[in-house]
């Protein structure tokens, strides 16, 4: 069951592509970046596809965020796709579209 009452927070993420993509959608994901409490780097980001096909892989963003999961499924960091995010850093990586 998701959860409904987690605080909204400030999470710094980055584009990456993973080495294994089963049973992951799409090329390009986003992870949390390291050393941010409550927010593992292996954590998975959902967010808007901006942020995956707008960008070059390697781009680092602020976005506003919580913890949730999928009925009791792993957690995972939720962002609305309408919400705006801050660009911190472009990557030096492709542009994937697809």
């Amino acid at each position: 069951m998701a959860r409904k009452d987690e605080k909204y927070f400030y999470v710094e993420v980055e584009s990456y592509l993973p080495t294994n993509t089963s049973g992951l959608h799409g090329k390009v994901h986003i992870r949390p970046l390291p050393g941010q409490a409550d927010f593992a780097p292996g954590m998975h980001v959902a967010c808007s596809e901006k942020l995956k096909k707008e960008y070059p892989v390697g781009t680092k963003f602020l976005i506003k965020g919580k913890i949730t999961d999928l009925e009791g499924g792993n957690p995972y960091i939720y962002s609305h796709y309408n919400w705006t995010f801050e660009v911190i850093e472009r990557g030096e990586g492709p542009i994937v579209t697809d």
